[in-house]
C-alpha cells in the first residue's frame, strides 16, 4: 500500500504520486467547504492532515508536518465550535477578530518563528527553516482563526497561500503548489463569502 502511494506518476506532464493527489483532492475539499461554513470541511481536514503529514516527512519539511498534527486536533475543535459552540451551544456565526488579538499573534509569530526556525537549523537537516518555519506559524494562528469563524482569518491566508506556492515550487512539489494557487483563489472567495455573512455586532475589544 505505501509502495503504491509513493508511486512516481506523471499527470498533465507534473511528476507527483498518488499520495501527493489524494492529499490535493481532500485539501480541496476542506477549503471549499470551508468557504461555505459546510461542517464537513473539518472532516476532510482530518484526512488531509493525515496525508499531508507523510507528503511534508518525505521532503524533510518538518516545520510543516508538525504542522498537520496541528491541523487534526483543531479540525476536531473546529467541527465542535461551529456545530456546538457559542453561548446557545447551536454554532458560532462569523464575526471580526477581536482587536486585543493582533499584539498576541505579532507577538507569538515572532517568538515562536524565531525559536522553530533556530531549533530546526541546528537539530535537524530541514530545509529552508525560517522560511517553513514562519508560514507554520502564520498557518498555525490561520487555523485558530478560522476554527473560531473570525473574518480575518482569509487575509492571513492569502498571504500564506501565496507564499507557499513559491516555497513547494521550489522544492518540486508541483502539485502540492499548485493545490496552494486553489487555496489561494478559494481564500479570496472565503473573505468575500464570510464578508456577506458577518454578524452585525461589533466585535469585543
Amino acid at each position: 500500500m505505501t509502495d503504491w502511494l509513493n508511486q512516481t506518476i506523471s499527470l498533465a506532464g507534473i511528476a507527483t504520486t498518488w499520495l501527493e493527489i489524494l492529499g490535493f483532492i481532500t485539501g480541496a475539499i476542506c477549503v471549499y467547504l470551508n468557504t461555505q461554513q459546510n461542517v464537513w470541511g473539518w472532516f476532510f481536514g482530518i484526512v488531509n492532515a493525515v496525508l499531508y503529514a507523510i507528503v511534508f516527512w518525505q521532503v524533510r519539511l518538518y516545520a510543516d508536518m508538525g504542522l498537520q498534527g496541528y491541523f487534526f486536533v483543531t479540525s476536531i475543535y473546529g467541527w465542535w465550535m461551529w456545530k456546538f459552540g457559542g453561548k446557545n451551544h447551536d454554532g458560532i456565526s462569523v464575526s471580526r477578530t477581536p482587536a486585543r488579538m493582533y499584539p498576541i499573534f505579532g507577538l507569538i509569530f515572532i517568538a515562536v518563528t524565531a525559536l522553530w526556525g533556530f531549533l530546526l537549523g541546528k537539530f535537524t537537516n530541514a530545509s529552508l527553516t525560517y522560511a517553513d518555519s514562519a508560514l507554520t506559524v502564520a498557518s498555525l494562528i490561520g487555523q485558530w482563526m478560522m476554527a473560531r469563524k473570525y473574518l480575518e482569518n482569509w487575509i492571513l491566508w492569502i498571504i500564506a497561500d501565496a507564499c507557499y506556492v513559491a516555497m513547494y515550487f521550489y522544492k518540486d512539489l508541483y502539485l502540492t503548489a499548485i493545490l496552494y494557487a486553489v487555496f489561494l483563489a478559494l481564500a479570496v472567495g472565503g473573505y468575500v463569502q464570510w464578508r456577506k455573512d458577518i454578524t452585525k455586532i461589533p466585535a469585543i475589544n
